[in-house]
């Protein structure tokens, strides 16, 4: 069954409480308009301490019954990389490499899984500086978000009743780059999320987790502060600016729901430190100041004063609610992670740990290991189609022949390649799913963003590949 809430809601443990220590909490001053630049590095070096103190004594944070691995895109947006957070000095024990090993294990993440897992393993793999598409010989997380397209409902990742599963893929998708930064994915994969998330989006400028698109009534229910800073940083992410007309129907609904008094929003779910920590992540995704005119009440408070006067200090953890007596490990993660003026991932710092690469990643397949690739098809004339590809290489690199005959047996979803011409050889792809080249117009490929140049079945490809077909001038 797929998950009705935000891949957070659904996945973190229960809060952690500290209340055995003796804690105070920040107080930013009436008198300031804004939270200082001081008082933010302050928080900042705190939150980071109460992040490293949610580690377990084997290194991880996500596992049976720890899952804090939203811990990784806060830290990254801290400045800290994720290899240099390990339990008592032992190195071997290292937060990004014990998070790699278990995402690299067969059992990863459930016997039942939804898509919302994946791409919460893709924004966190991507933070810690694990390639997600290569994260091991086996295990390729892009391909693992592909294979949940939906083909009758293009543009939809998993059940489009569960729009938030939507929302995170065109976060995960656009917001994990190459390792070179660049785009990974199509421009007409991008532009098919796009759609749907425009479709989605409620009269009063938010969004919610549950679909709305062809529902006037939906469309015209109240949205959620937490989904709409998803929905927010899901557009900037694919590459929508920030004065799109809608970015700034959601900028101004979120700007609708603040309080006065304090800078918190208003949100279904009370007055929450997760809830700002959403919506900021949001506008810091879209390059919005959360600090700005637009988010500074006639009182002098913002949505970062809120966070930070909820913030224990020195130990660094945030209440989820104003009234509570303990910090919250979720509410802490989230409120980080806007503090510091992140979205829902960030590029992964360089590490200060000797020897340690800012990127790890799976270099070649493994002959006999069956594996993952993703696969897109775009016929030029609006029938996109995207899987995931299942296939046992014999070597360490395939062939773009050998990819496009095993999709036709081998994709999930089924039917994303149904023939190829020629069958078989390294020469020029002339045909794919019956259309074939016609003069200037021809099937062309790219790979993990490169430039499309035409297309032969004795191209190489190689582990952890994203393949991008297209047929055009």
């Amino acid at each position: 069954m797929i998950r009705s809430r935000t891949p957070r809601r659904l996945t973190l443990a229960a809060p952690a409480a500290l209340g055995a220590l003796a804690l105070t909490v920040l107080t930013v001053t009436p008198s300031a308009a804004t939270s200082t630049p001081a008082q933010i590095a302050t928080s900042k070096t705190n939150g980071v301490t109460y992040l490293k103190s949610l580690q377990a004594a084997d290194g991880s944070y996500a596992g049976s019954g720890l899952s804090n691995e939203w811990a990784f895109s806060a830290f990254a947006a801290a400045g800290t990389a994720v290899v240099d957070v390990y339990p008592g000095g032992d190195t071997t024990k290292n937060a990004r490499t014990v998070y790699r090993n278990l995402l690299g294990t067969a059992g990863w993440p459930s016997a039942a899984p939804v898509v919302t897992d994946y791409e919460r393993g893709v924004l966190n793999a991507y933070a810690a500086g694990i390639d997600p598409a290569r994260v091991s010989a086996s295990r390729n997380l892009i391909a693992h978000v592909y294979s949940f397209w939906q083909t009758a409902e293009p543009g939809y990742f998993g059940p489009s009743a569960n729009f938030n599963g939507t929302v995170f893929a065109a976060l995960a998708l656009g917001g994990a780059k190459t390792q070179a930064g660049g785009a990974r994915v199509p421009q007409a994969l991008t532009d098919a999320l796009v759609a749907r998330i425009r479709a989605n989006q409620h009269n009063d400028g938010g969004w919610q987790y549950g679909k709305a698109e062809g529902n006037p009534t939906a469309l015209a229910a109240a949205s959620d502060i937490d989904m709409t800073g998803a929905g927010l940083a899901a557009l900037c992410a694919s590459g929508v600016p920030a004065t799109d007309a809608d970015v700034v129907q959601a900028k101004n609904f979120l700007k609708s729901k603040l309080v006065s008094g304090s800078g918190a929003f208003n949100s279904m779910y009370g007055v929450n430190t997760s809830s700002n920590g959403w919506a900021v992540a949001g506008l810091n995704a879209c390059g919005i100041n959360a600090q700005g005119t637009d988010f500074t009440t006639v009182a002098g408070k913002t949505p970062i004063d809120f966070l930070l006067a909820n913030q224990y200090n020195p130990a660094g953890g945030f209440k989820y609610k104003p009234a509570d007596t303990a910090p919250s490990a979720y509410a802490s993660l989230d409120a980080l992670r806007a503090v510091a003026v992140g979205g829902f991932t960030s590029a992964p710092p360089v590490p200060v740990t000797a020897g340690a690469p800012q990127w790890v990643a799976q270099s070649s397949f493994t002959a006999g290991t069956a594996t993952k690739l993703a696969l897109s098809v775009d016929d030029g004339a609006g029938n996109l189609k995207v899987c995931a590809v299942s296939v046992t290489p014999t070597g360490t690199t395939t062939t773009l022949g050998d990819v496009l005959t095993a999709a036709t047996t081998a994709a999930a979803p089924a039917g994303c390649v149904t023939s190829v011409t020629p069958a078989s050889g390294t020469g020029t792809v002339t045909a794919v799913n019956g259309k074939a080249n016609s003069g200037s117009n021809t099937w062309k490929v790219s790979v993990d963003g490169s430039a499309f140049a035409g297309a032969t079945r004795g191209k190489v490809i190689t582990v952890g590949d994203t393949i991008a077909l297209r047929w055009g001038a």
